[in-house]
């Protein structure tokens, strides 16, 4: 029987690697929603015109070249945390001290374009259902959601360990998947891949003091990305070239 529930949830992801989601696409939506209400009554919102223009205008350039996009929320918070997520349900959160680092349009898009692929990707997903699997078993996993003692660990698997306390990082071949399917979002969007490694190499220069930005706490080491990031920019150029001869050209600024 545990076999068989298994065998039933398991799927591919858009780069064609084996999933197993154990939790539909509502369930996913209904924590993601839950999650950002939360995050939202906790955090200060940033209230900066510029600065919100700037963000909203590069997540609606990325989003719409996301198949049947829908309406995707997005909030500005005012912390210095360098950071950003995006959860199911079509939300994005980004923090003001993350635009101290990227600090331009193409930049920020790397790093949102980054948080919206592990969503599409269904990742959080994928992480909830490892969690059950190995904690508590597929037979509580349906009603796992709604149980007050999963609700970190859930809120952790959506990507927002440092907002929760609670670690839970993404793996390795989650966060490479990101990477590529990021890249080439960014790039269908008509922002420059190029700008990815610049960002990359922005963030380990912050990190070199003695508290690194947040995002970096949950990532794979800036040497080991940006490596990542330099092998898949022929794919994304090409892409970024086709973007631009349509007429897609981003200008986003505050």
């Amino acid at each position: 029987m545990l076999a068989l529930g298994v065998l039933s949830a398991c799927t591919q992801s858009p780069t064609g690697r084996n999933q197993v989601l154990l939790f539909s696409e509502h369930d996913m939506q209904r924590l993601g929603e839950q999650s950002f209400a939360d995050i939202k009554e906790q955090e200060k919102i940033s209230r900066h015109a510029g600065l919100n223009r700037l963000v909203q205008c590069v997540t609606r350039q990325l989003v719409a070249e996301v198949p049947g996009n829908g309406q995707w929320e997005v909030v500005l918070f005012d912390s210095k945390q360098i950071n950003a997520f995006a959860l199911p349900g079509g939300k994005v959160g980004v923090y003001s001290g993350l635009l101290k680092v990227a600090d331009t349009q193409d930049q920020l898009a790397a790093v949102i374009g980054h948080e919206i692929a592990h969503v599409l990707a269904q990742h959080s997903n994928e992480r909830v259902s490892r969690t059950q699997l190995t904690n508590i078993g597929l037979n509580a996993a349906g009603v796992a959601l709604g149980q007050s003692g999963m609700r970190e660990p859930a809120m952790a698997a959506l990507g927002l360990g440092v907002q929760v306390g609670y670690l839970l990082p993404y793996g390795r071949e989650q966060e490479a998947e990101a990477d590529r399917l990021g890249l080439q979002l960014m790039a269908r969007a008509g922002f420059d891949p190029q700008q990815a490694i610049t960002l990359w190499r922005n963030m380990a220069a912050a990190g070199s003091g003695s508290q690194p930005p947040e995002i970096l706490s949950t990532h794979p080491s800036h040497g080991t990305r940006i490596e990542g990031l330099s092998g898949l920019l022929p794919e994304a150029n090409n892409l970024y070239m086709q973007a631009r001869a349509r007429g897609v050209q981003p200008a986003c600024n505050y």
